[in-house]
């Protein structure tokens, strides 16, 4: 399949900051690919790179098969983008704004545009400079989403939107990618993109330190916890085959993250006489989340012990 978008080890700096550290990923037709990391990780940095509005020092961003450092003005005019901080004329309303916009695109945008801001609940008569930050928010993603691009690439998306336009927001990204079309966002919301995310990158430090299917991530790493019979300061030994990504002790009780326990490694823990209780759940993506957060300093990206799973 050919990628709608793709970062192939890109890497950018400024001055001695390397800000962007040889970062590769990419998205399908169809995707919803969320992009997460702590603040100063190289999300906003990188997306900017992707539409052409900052120049990588190596590597090649690509959009639909156009360079993004050649070609930065004709992906911007295909791509819908919302940046963290929208730039808008507030001196209009939001009819006018609706207005001035479509007449950079083909027939039809202002009538999508006036849907999206009734289904946001934008009134068309009212100052953009009026407006707080979230109702701003909502006309930056109506200006995004009205021309129905293959891509949609959204920083920070929900900032200021109450919790169930967030919610409804981030549902309707599913709509746009079962119409065959991607989204990339950046988000600080675990809960919300765990529920519309097909694929996770995590960043940290300007590195990638994962890169996977959601539905295959969370099939292939569980949390373990084992009570035992008595204090231990050393973590229960992991069966063959799994691997221990982070442990935490309370008491006689550790909580573990592990990858790759199958059920014979599961019945060997059970097993174990000095284990009282066994119990294996399904992470949330916030714990996997903080456990890259946590590992990345020990596993860097080109480690064999890195979390990404292929």
């Amino acid at each position: 399949m050919t990628a709608i978008f793709e970062f192939l080890q890109v890497t950018k700096r400024f001055g001695k900051q390397t800000v962007l550290d040889q970062v590769s990923f990419e998205g399908q037709r169809g995707e919803v690919v969320a992009l997460l990391g702590e603040n100063g990780a190289g999300k906003t940095t990188a997306l900017k790179i992707l539409l052409g509005l900052l120049p990588p020092d190596s590597g090649i961003p690509r959009v639909m098969g156009l360079n993004s450092n050649a070609h930065g003005a004709e992906i911007r005019r295909r791509v819908g983008y919302m940046p963290d901080r929208p730039a808008l004329y507030e001196w209009m309303t939001v009819e006018e704004i609706g207005w001035f916009a479509a007449g950079f695109y083909p027939l039809g945008y202002q009538q999508r545009f006036t849907h999206l801001t009734q289904r946001f609940e934008l009134p068309a008569d009212k100052k953009i400079k009026a407006m707080s930050k979230g109702m701003q928010g909502k006309v930056s993603l109506a200006l995004a989403m009205a021309h129905e691009p293959e891509l949609l690439v959204l920083d920070e998306p929900t900032s200021g939107l109450d919790p169930l336009v967030r919610r409804e927001f981030l549902e309707s990204m599913i709509d746009v990618a079962a119409s065959g079309r991607t989204v990339l966002l950046s988000s600080h919301q675990m809960n919300e993109v765990e529920r519309v995310a097909d694929k996770i990158a995590i960043m940290r430090g300007g590195k990638l330190v994962l890169f996977e299917s959601l539905e295959v991530l969370k099939s292939h790493v569980q949390e373990v916890v084992i009570t035992l019979d008595a204090v231990e300061t050393l973590p229960p030994e992991m069966p063959t085959g799994a691997k221990l990504l982070a442990a935490q002790r309370r008491d006689r009780q550790w909580q573990l993250m592990v990858r790759d326990l199958d059920e014979s490694g599961r019945i060997e823990l059970a097993a174990n006489p000095l284990h009282l209780d066994v119990e294996v759940r399904t992470p949330s993506l916030e714990q996997i989340f903080v456990v890259c957060m946590k590992s990345a300093d020990e596993a860097p990206i080109d480690s064999p012990h890195r979390l990404t799973i292929k």
